[in-house]
């Protein structure tokens, strides 16, 4: 009876300091502008961006795109908004199905869209649609800064930098010498418009020694786009539309694309063209002040373009009410020395996940600062840039994103029958209309499935009403038919098994050998559990072939006590190879919630040999927030705060918030988002735990003030 009493006091102790963590109240403007970031050089690792979750604009030092080749090779100056994409012409004439390869998947030829590197006309068409439609680069606008000899001033030539980003408010202020002048920039980007306003203060201006230039690059239809190919002049078009006293308005016609990008300014200036595709903004010389906005649209503008003080207070207004919005924390008096870096790293990716991530598109991997992969979204990343919303406790920066699977569910549903399964299946390396791009690897990968289930389950959490349900129910119920279907019977073992045909989270394994992976297993039992709970809650009878598949799905993969990363690789933790990437078996307990194929003291044991033996050094900017978030599950708190803040190349965040992955990927916004749903796992937990910030240490050394989060599944 004692022992009963004791366990029950502990849990009502515990239910306590849940609750006070919930009630707790934090300045939140403290907390933020704790973190207000502070440049002094010019570094191609520091730049800012200002942004608004559909548009983002990257500036150097001096507050503007003033010197982007010197950026390229960093966190490079771009300009970038979900509705700018362009193709090249396509006077080939290639057709998608010339990038099939047929698999013998299940008894029989089952088409992917992957690389072909043969015959010649194969792999051009293949390079043709991985390349278009790409994602542009819209414009470049910096300071053109005229020394006193008459030459244009250099990087070098710029002095005394002192350059701040405030989160609260959105501003980028800039200070800096030149020659000896000072010169004041404050950058601001629009909240509900593609505008980027800006005003400099500098008696240069009166001089006649600073110009606004604003240049149009073409795409290089490479891999990625830094915005600064002033080459092939000649295939595109910029032409100045009108140019009057206290406005402009310049077109650019592209292959495929045009837009518009229309100025207004303060006081009197002038719009010329310098030369093909360079245009100046010369600002009268009566005064040492002068601001303009820009607004980039695929069309022209029917109203006057705002202003930079209305761009300021909008800027302002909106970044307050999304800082006082859903959920907040605060480690002041953590005696950890980690606890402030952690701190920033929170905030940051708050700001960066917000201007990068928070549109009516799943975002590519770099968000809107510069193309990866071409500039295309990965369905499978979409988990990481936007579910962590949803636990903040503002679902409305997630559900735009969910609009877009009902764009591209008629093209989803066309795949699914072309490979001869049902329902939809959801693209992996696409773009804004739901087109499949040739991937070896992305065509074959099958956990990006289940992801709109985790979704629209989150999405009722936050509001559970029959008008969500009405909503996303076609979305998941066509999501699961496909899952089901691809789940494949065997008779002799009577199980169904998942492959071969398909490539797991953990990208090591060649798809036409590999079958059952762990984290896949868990993941679709629980997706078609959930269905079933859709169904359920809307009304409707069971799926009774859903609930086939649940009680026959095959067990998870075990050998010596552990979960292996697929059932075909018994040798996952004896081949090197197999220690590298996403260890993705921490998935199955952690970014999933415990499943009837789930044995925790396997998982533990398994989180233990991934802990100590993996080759932390060959992993990725998520890998870290899922080990923590498995951490956490498991009851292992320390390891959980050791695992976001493990010191290693791929968990690196600079000093702008960006998680540095290598010279290729020099941000990562996964990285960024994996971190705040971690962060929200380890204070609210997920559902059926008790324990107040189950994912921070009890010995004294964290102390978490939080208010805000929302449990997890």
């Amino acid at each position: 009876m004692k022992i009963i009493i004791f366990k029950n006091l502990i849990t009502l102790i515990s239910l306590l300091l849940f609750c006070h963590s919930l009630s707790a109240q934090i300045n939140r403007e403290s907390v933020v502008k704790r973190h207000i970031i502070h440049v002094n050089k010019i570094d191609s690792l520091s730049s800012l961006s200002v942004g608004n979750g559909r548009f983002a604009f990257t500036v150097d030092a001096t507050g503007l795109q003033t010197f982007p080749e010197r950026y390229e090779k960093g966190v490079c100056l771009g300009t970038q908004s979900e509705w700018g994409w362009d193709s090249f012409k396509n006077t080939a004439g290639y057709k998608i199905q010339e990038a099939y390869k047929y698999y013998n998947q299940y008894g029989r030829k089952v088409p992917y869209v992957v690389q072909l590197n043969e015959p010649l006309r194969a792999k051009e068409a293949t390079n043709y649609f991985r390349q278009n439609v790409h994602r542009l680069q819209l414009g470049n606008i910096g300071l053109e800064l005229i020394k006193s000899n008459g030459t244009l001033a250099s990087e070098g030539d710029i002095k005394n930098i002192n350059q701040t980003l405030d989160p609260w408010t959105g501003e980028i202020k800039s200070l800096f010498t030149f020659e000896g002048v000072s010169v004041e920039v404050r950058t601001f980007s629009g909240q509900d418009q593609d505008i980027v306003s800006a005003q400099v203060k500098s008696a240069l201006i009166k001089a006649g020694r600073l110009k606004v230039r604003i240049r149009f690059p073409y795409p290089t239809g490479e891999w990625s786009d830094f915005g600064t190919n002033q080459k092939d002049g000649d295939r595109h078009r910029s032409t100045i539309i009108n140019s009057q006293q206290n406005g402009g308005l310049i077109s650019h016609q592209l292959d495929s694309a045009a837009y518009f990008t229309s100025f207004s300014w303060s006081g009197l200036a002038k719009l010329n063209e310098k030369s093909k595709h360079y245009f100046i903004l010369l600002p009268d010389k009566s005064s040492n002040s002068f601001s303009f906005s820009c607004l980039f649209s695929p069309y022209k503008s029917a109203k006057a373009i705002p202003s930079f003080e209305v761009i300021k207070t909008n800027s302002t207004s909106k970044w307050k009410a999304f800082w006082l919005s859903g959920a907040a924390i605060d480690f002041q008096g953590s005696t950890d020395v980690r606890a402030n870096e952690l701190e920033r790293r929170i905030i940051l990716s708050q700001y960066l996940t917000k201007i990068q991530c928070a549109g009516d598109y799943p975002p590519q991997e770099t968000g809107l600062t510069y193309n990866s992969w071409f500039g295309k979204p990965h369905l499978e990343m979409h988990w990481w840039h936007a579910t962590h919303f949803a636990l903040w406790g503002r679902p409305a920066l997630l559900t735009p994103s969910m609009n877009y699977y009902f764009k591209v569910k008629s093209k989803a549903v066309q795949i699914a029958a072309l490979q001869g399964f049902k329902g939809a299946r959801w693209q992996k390396m696409t773009d804004n209309n739901g087109n499949e791009s040739p991937s070896s690897i992305g065509a074959m990968l099958i956990w990006q499935q289940p992801h709109i289930i985790t979704f629209s389950e989150l999405a009722y959490r936050a509001n559970p009403n029959k008008s969500i349900l009405e909503k996303y129910k076609s979305l998941v119920f066509a999501t699961a038919d496909f899952m089901a279907s691809f789940a494949n019977y065997d008779p002799i073992k009577k199980r169904y098994v998942l492959g071969p045909g398909l490539i797991p989270a953990q990208e090591r394994f060649k798809a036409d050998t590999t079958y059952n992976p762990t984290y896949e297993l868990a993941y679709w039992e629980w997706a078609l559990k959930t269905a079933q709970a859709w169904r359920e809650r809307s009304g409707l009878k069971r799926n009774a072939h859903w609930d086939d598949v649940i009680k026959k799905l095959s067990p998870l993969p075990i050998k010596d006590g552990v979960y292996l990363a697929t059932e075909s690789s018994p040798d996952s933790y004896t081949n090197p190879e197999y220690k590298t990437d996403h260890p993705s078996v921490l998935g199955t307990y952690g970014m999933l919630p415990e499943t009837d194929l789930l044995d925790k003291k396997v998982m533990k044991k398994t989180f233990d040999l991934v802990w100590n033996t993996w080759t932390w050094t060959d992993t990725w900017g998520w890998d870290f927030p899922m080990t923590a978030m498995s951490a956490a599950r498991l009851g292992l708190p320390e390891k959980a705060v050791d695992a976001l803040m493990m010191d290693i190349k791929t968990n690196t965040y600079l000093i702008n918030g960006h998680n540095y992955q290598d010279d290729r990927l020099r941000i990562y916004l996964p990285g960024n988002g994996g971190l705040l749903t971690a962060v929200a796992m380890m204070c609210a937990g997920w559902d059926g735990n008790t324990v107040a910030n189950p994912g921070f240490p009890k010995d004294g050394t964290w102390k978490v003030k939080w208010e805000g989060f929302k449990k997890m599944m």
